[in-house]
């Protein structure tokens, strides 16, 4: 049996499955040091790549506080993530991590709820609405790229990336234009994001967590004034579209499930588009023969605003894409709860233990990937397809029931912006230059990545 073919363990092993006490552990104090003084946030690579060298597929750390086991490589992921026994849940560690901030995301949910919402929220993301939105996002794309040389220098792609998706966001989500307001609520989110890893939860004025708090109820305010109006209304914005959505059987959400889904999905869809275009952003400068490669393709369209027709006419963008959410994902990890006890590779896993998947190392792994740490686009072209190596190998937007619903609009939003920016600029940084990433909670440059852009004829 290849290992592409292996899944959990026969009932032969399952007889013979070793105890939760004898799963090889991590050094718990290296954990504990890398987890309190932030060290994790900025480079959970290598803490991982450590446990899986020392110790294989499955390491147990217990914390003291709950046990925890990570569980490494694509089988993990396709056990985990298409959780066909219904043995995880991804609601209680969620909770733990950002309950008090996005309460009752869809990320948030187990079961039949997570089944419900998200056939109600099907609506908003079919065929014919990302179509509607592309059609207001490319003006608003153009306009915001025109503005680029009248920036500080140097050029901060991480922050003009982060205006730019909040303002399409609001405009597509919302049916409001932010202007002035954008960089105040790109505050609001940052706060939300930072306060959901942060060390110390304490409701204390000043405090990271306490700025998260009363950013979102900030949030719940401003969207509870728009829900009213919008149930009404016949706009086609997205939080117009979840007014009106309801499932086969006539479900539909209420006002503060919409407020709740609609946090959520601004937090995600600027935030992590914004993360996938600063990498590329970089990637591509370090990269000139791909970032030339993407501007002839975007060239041959011969439009500056693409149309949805035209996303797959974009194939060399596309790699580039998927190759810079392989070595920069916008999740590093993704954790779920035991409920029941379990078997995984010969060891039994007591209800309860946190579990959790790495997409950031099995993305990094030698047996998967040529050269895993070298930018190569061309890995994901149909002659060597090595993400076809395994189902759960390239999992940047998650799998299975919990796969991600806006995966399509933020590929289509990525492939807009980054389609109008190669067609007006080339871009550089300094030689010997290597972006400071901070890989946690959201893959994100520490320094803004500075690039020096030059306009086009």
């Amino acid at each position: 049996m290849s290992l592409a073919d292996s899944s959990t363990p026969t009932s032969e092993t399952k007889s013979a499955a070793q105890s939760y006490r004898q799963i090889p552990r991590a050094g718990v104090k290296q954990m504990l040091t890398a987890l309190l003084s932030g060290q994790d946030r900025v480079d959970m690579l290598s803490r991982l790549q450590r446990q899986y060298e020392q110790h294989g597929n499955v390491v147990a750390q217990n914390t003291g506080f709950f046990r925890m086991v990570n569980l490494f490589g694509p089988d993990a992921n396709r056990f985990v993530l298409l959780d066909k026994d219904r043995i995880f849940s991804a609601r209680q560690p969620w909770m733990m991590i950002m309950g008090k901030i996005f309460p009752n995301g869809l990320l948030l949910m187990d079961g039949d709820q997570h089944k419900q919402h998200r056939k109600i929220m099907h609506e908003p993301f079919t065929r014919q609405a990302l179509q509607h939105y592309l059609q207001r996002m490319n003006p608003m794309v153009a306009g915001g790229v025109d503005q680029w040389p009248q920036r500080e220098k140097p050029f901060l792609a991480f922050r003009a990336f982060k205006e730019l998706t909040l303002d399409i966001a609001a405009s597509i989500f919302i049916g409001v234009e932010l202007g002035g307001e954008t960089k105040k609520m790109n505050g609001v989110f940052e706060d939300l994001v930072a306060a959901s890893m942060s060390k110390l939860r304490l409701p204390i004025p000043g405090l990271e967590f306490y700025r998260g708090l009363k950013g979102r109820e900030r949030m719940v305010d401003y969207f509870a004034g728009l829900v009213a109006q919008r149930r009404s209304g016949g706009g086609n914005d997205m939080l117009s579209r979840l007014c009106r959505a309801e499932s086969d059987d006539g479900a539909r959400f209420n006002d503060q499930e919409i407020i709740d889904h609609m946090i959520f999905l601004m937090m995600a869809a600027h935030d992590t588009t914004t993360s996938t275009l600063t990498s590329m952003t970089y990637e591509l400068a370090r990269n000139p023969e791909w970032q030339e490669r993407v501007r002839d393709e975007s060239r041959a369209v011969n439009s500056n605003e693409v149309a949805f027709e035209d996303l797959e006419r974009l194939p060399s963008l596309t790699w580039v894409m998927k190759e810079t959410l392989r070595r920069y994902p916008p999740l590093p990890v993704i954790p779920r709860v035991a409920t029941v006890d379990f078997e995984f590779e010969g060891y039994t896993i007591p209800r309860g233990t946190m579990v959790v998947i790495a997409p950031i190392l099995t993305h990094h792994l030698r047996q998967w990937w040529d050269e895993p740490y070298r930018f190569d686009p061309a890995r994901f072209g149909p002659e060597r397809a090595e993400d076809e190596r395994h189902t759960h190998s390239w999992i940047p937007f998650g799998g299975g029931p919990h796969l991600c619903l806006g995966m399509r609009f933020a590929e289509m939003q990525v492939k807009a912006i980054m389609h109008q920016m190669v067609r007006r600029y080339r871009w550089t940084v300094p030689r010997g230059y290597t972006m400071p990433v901070q890989q946690a909670p959201i893959s994100k440059p520490m320094d803004g990545l500075p690039i020096t852009l030059e306009a086009l004829q």
